[in-house]
C-alpha cells in the first residue's frame, strides 16, 4: 500500500510540474518574491460544473478564495509551491497582498478598461494589470493602512467602486479559472530579471479621482 501511494505522489507532482500555474507560481513566488497560495477551486455537482469547492453553495467568488490552505500560509518557499500544485495542478493562483508583496487597487472591468484609456492619453504609468470578467486589478507598491488612509483623507471624493487590496487580502492572478471566468493580464508584468516594476498607490488613486470628475459634461468618464 505505501508503495502504491508513493507512485500516486510522483505521478501526482510529474503532473503538476507540466501545470501553467505552477509554473506561474514558481515565478512568483522565486523570481519575484511574491507570496503565494492556491485557491479553494472549482468542482462539479448537480449540473453546475463551476460550483465552488468550499462549503458555501451560494459563494459569491466560485474558487478564487483561499480556504485549505488558509491565505496565511502564503509563501515564497519553491518547495511548498511545487508541493501544494503539484498536488492540485488547476488551483487558482492567489497573491497575498500586503507586507513586502503588492498591493492592489481595483475597480469595475467596464470601468477599468475606461481608466486604461485615459491613462494612456495622460501619461499615467501602470505596473501589472490583472483582469477578469468582472473586476481589474491594478497592482501597486506596498502600502500600509494607515497610508492609505492619509492618502484617501486628502481626496474630497473617491469612488465608491474602488476596493483596496492591502495587508491581509489577496488577488487571483493569472492563468486562474474561477467560476467567474479566466483570469489574464491586461496589463503583463515586465519581462525582466528581478521584480516587476510598480507605481505607488497615490499614483493610480489620484488619477482615477482626477478620470472620474473631469468629464466634460461634470459627470465621470469612469461610469459603468
Amino acid at each position: 500500500m505505501r508503495e502504491i501511494l508513493g507512485r500516486r505522489r510522483k505521478f501526482s507532482l510529474r503532473r503538476g510540474a507540466r501545470s501553467p500555474l505552477l509554473r506561474a507560481a514558481l515565478t512568483c513566488a522565486t523570481e519575484w518574491q511574491w507570496p503565494v497560495v492556491p485557491g479553494v477551486g472549482l468542482r462539479s455537482g448537480g449540473g453546475r460544473p463551476r460550483v465552488c469547492g468550499c462549503p458555501d453553495p451560494e459563494c459569491a467568488v466560485p474558487g478564487g478564495h483561499p480556504f485549505d490552505p488558509v491565505l496565511l500560509a502564503a509563501t515564497t518557499d519553491p518547495r511548498m509551491v511545487r508541493w501544494w500544485w503539484g498536488n492540485r495542478p488547476t488551483a487558482p493562483l492567489l497573491l497575498a497582498t500586503g507586507g513586502p508583496a503588492p498591493c492592489a487597487v481595483s475597480l469595475p472591468a467596464v470601468a477599468a478598461a475606461r481608466a486604461l484609456a485615459v491613462f494612456d492619453r495622460a501619461g499615467v504609468r501602470l505596473g501589472p494589470v490583472v483582469a477578469t470578467p468582472t473586476r481589474w486589478s491594478l497592482l501597486v507598491e506596498p502600502y500600509s493602512l494607515e497610508d492609505l488612509g492619509e492618502l484617501l483623507n486628502q481626496q474630497d471624493w473617491v469612488p465608491s467602486s474602488l476596493r483596496f487590496h492591502g495587508e491581509g487580502g489577496y488577488v487571483v492572478l493569472p492563468p486562474s479559472q474561477t467560476g467567474l471566468g479566466r483570469v489574464r493580464w491586461e496589463r503583463p508584468p515586465l519581462r525582466r530579471s528581478g521584480r516587476p516594476w510598480l507605481p505607488q498607490v497615490a499614483t493610480v488613486v489620484n488619477a482615477l479621482v482626477e478620470a472620474s470628475t473631469s468629464a466634460p459634461d461634470g459627470g465621470s468618464r469612469l461610469a459603468y
